[in-house]
């Protein structure tokens, strides 16, 4: 594999098939299956906890509002990716419906609107994992040649990644962009946005926008999308757990093999799943630090943007 370009793969994208021999070898895995409904508290609490903040912050020096926002607001708020996250893959009520409003509600200290929308291209992710026409996850071709080869630019990537996320739905011909919950998203948000504003004050809103883009970028939980996907560790496993100590307040994202397998599993049960097929999960390679992840994504020059797992797009229902 060069640094310039992606990785092709023949094979099917490896998770079905390790699902089938999980599920063939330790059919008790099943019970781990269902929803867990006190997610919600969760998200109650670290929708509260950034308010507050916010409130804190209000008539704070910027200095104050940048570094509350680094080491405080971003953990709260990536979190609330997490559990919007476990809302997109319907982990906390039965009721579809419902899933959606809580991940509206969760998004709101985010400061834009995007819960429903990660919801759409995320489903499609694990259907299509590695196909460059309906991953998401997958950086753009002219994405990857421009940001990917040098620390600077990689670090310019992480610290605009949200935005690039953006950018790469527009090659997603086959996904609605537009629906009612996406505009109920969008009003609920802006809303939430002018409230905090006119209630708070400007530094408020600084502060909830500052901690959204740490969260996801130019911060040791950034690299968390370097973790996931990323052949960091070897040149065909193309999902990677990790099983650091974050995963305590990170809600056990790092399980993402776990995840991708079954991902019908809610999160507080991942750690039980990898228990129960040790020799499943114990095989494969993971990580144990995405602080040691993120500098060496900064710095190593063999892990690029390129660095990434493709396989032939599939019409969907193709197998």
């Amino acid at each position: 594999m060069s640094p310039q370009d992606f990785r092709f793969s023949n094979e099917p994208e490896p998770h079905k098939q390790r699902t089938r021999a999980i599920l063939t070898s330790h059919p008790e895995v099943r019970e781990l299956i269902g929803k867990n409904p006190t997610t919600f508290l969760a998200i109650l609490f670290c929708v509260g906890s950034m308010v507050a903040l916010a409130w804190l912050v209000r008539d704070a020096a910027w200095y104050w509002v940048l570094l509350l926002a680094y080491f405080v607001g971003a953990f709260f708020n990536h979190s609330l990716f997490v559990l919007i996250h476990e809302c997109s893959h319907n982990l906390l009520f039965k009721k579809k419906s419902w899933n959606y409003l809580a991940s509206i509600l969760a998004n709101l200290p985010h400061g834009l609107p995007s819960a429903v929308s990660f919801t759409r291209y995320h489903i499609i992710h694990h259907s299509h994992q590695g196909e460059f026409l309906w991953d998401a996850d997958l950086p753009g071709r002219k994405e990857a040649a421009w940001f990917g080869n040098n620390p600077f630019s990689k670090a310019l990537w992480l610290l605009l990644f949200p935005f690039f996320q953006l950018f790469r739905t527009f090659r997603l011909k086959h996904i609605r962009p537009l629906d009612g919950w996406i505009v109920t998203n969008w009003i609920v948000q802006f809303a939430f946005d002018a409230f905090i504003w006119i209630v708070f004050g400007p530094q408020a809103v600084l502060f909830l926008l500052l901690s959204f883009f740490f969260s996801v970028g130019l911060h040791p939980l950034g690299a968390r999308w370097i973790q996931e996907h990323y052949l960091t560790l070897d040149p065909v496993q193309e999902t990677y757990s990790y099983y650091g100590p974050l995963n305590t307040i990170a809600f056990n994202v790092g399980y993402h093999n776990e995840h991708h397998d079954l991902p019908s599993v809610p999160w507080n049960r991942l750690p039980e799943l990898r228990k129960r097929a040790p020799e499943f999960y114990n095989t494969l390679k993971a990580h144990r630090s995405w602080t040691l992840l993120f500098f060496r994504f900064l710095f190593d020059p063999s892990i690029t943007l390129h660095s990434r797992m493709l396989r032939a797009d599939r019409t969907p229902g193709q197998d």
